[in-house]
This record gives C-alpha cells, sequence and structure tokens, in this order.
C-alpha cells in the first residue's frame, strides 16, 4: 500500500463515518463499519482501479458490510446489552448457575478437544461462519469442514455426557 492510498483512507474517514451512521443509525455499529471497511480496503488495495474515484469503491465496501452485519444479526437472534440493562446480571436463578457451569465444563471440553476440532467449533458454532467460509479461512477442502466438525461435536457431547 503506498503512502498516497493510506493518506486518501485517512481523509474520507468523516465522510465513511457519516454513511455508516446513516446506514445502521448507531454509532457503535457505524465505528465496527468504518474500521471493517478501512481492513477490507487495505487488504485489497489492488483491486481497485487507481483511475476511478476512491469513494465509491470504500462505499461500497462498506455497504457490503453492513449487508453482511445485518445478515448476521438477524441470524444470531435479539441480543441483549448488559451495560443497557444492568439488572439482568443480578438474577441468580437455579437456571443462571446450571448455565454458567454448563458453560464452564462446555469451555473445558473445548480445550480437550484437538487443535483442528476446536478451530471448526469455534469458527462454525461460535463465530457463525458457512462450512465454505471456514474452509476458506483454514485452507482446507469444505468436506474436510464437515466431517472435522461432526467429529468435534460428537467428542464435544460425550465429554459432556449428553450423547
Amino acid at each position: 500500500m503506498d503512502a498516497a492510498f493510506g493518506d486518501a483512507l485517512v481523509r474520507l474517514l468523516p465522510k465513511l463515518r457519516r454513511y455508516a451512521l446513516s446506514l445502521s443509525r448507531r454509532s457503535d455499529q457505524a465505528d465496527d463499519l468504518v474500521q471493517i471497511t478501512i481492513e477490507r480496503a487495505i487488504t485489497h488495495h489492488s483491486s481497485h482501479d487507481p483511475t476511478q474515484r476512491l469513494e465509491p469503491w470504500l462505499f461500497r465496501i462498506l455497504r457490503n458490510a453492513f449487508i453482511d452485519m445485518t445478515r448476521r444479526q438477524r441470524s444470531q437472534g435479539i441480543t441483549i446489552d448488559v451495560v443497557d440493562n444492568p439488572d439482568i446480571l443480578s438474577v441468580d436463578s437455579a437456571a443462571g448457575i446450571e448455565a454458567r457451569l454448563m458453560l464452564t465444563a462446555t469451555q473445558a471440553a473445548i480445550a480437550r478437544l484437538p487443535v483442528e476440532q476446536a478451530d471448526i467449533l469455534s469458527l462454525v458454532c461460535i463465530e457463525g461462519l458457512s462450512y465454505a467460509e471456514a474452509a476458506e479461512v483454514l485452507g482446507v477442502p469444505r468436506g474436510t469442514v464437515m466431517s472435522r466438525l461432526c467429529r468435534a461435536r460428537l467428542a464435544l457431547a460425550e465429554a459432556l455426557g449428553i450423547n
């Protein structure tokens, strides 16, 4: 990446933030979108045609990041921010205690899995990547992702006694 490209990115940060705010209507999400946009722009700067304006290219990246974020949020369901709702932390019911114990046991069981299986579980089940995306991240065929994930899920279920 050359210095002129970096300078242009810095100059366009206010415009990118304004556009991100207009899409997301939340400052925290707008900041995330701008960060994602800059990361993608730096990563793929060689795909930008220097004879074309930089703004439309960056806005397209930002809009695609917003679409990706929106889709991911829809599939995750409703999230509740504990900062906005501090009273939800004070509930110490039996179900809450049981959930924390199960989470601790699950984390320990995942830590005992082979690295390949733990990585697949993390990418697919926690991060929400598709099989194809996880395969691309790990540099393995999609079928390998599917078989490792199956073995990881079976091993996790056995370790937790929920076969």
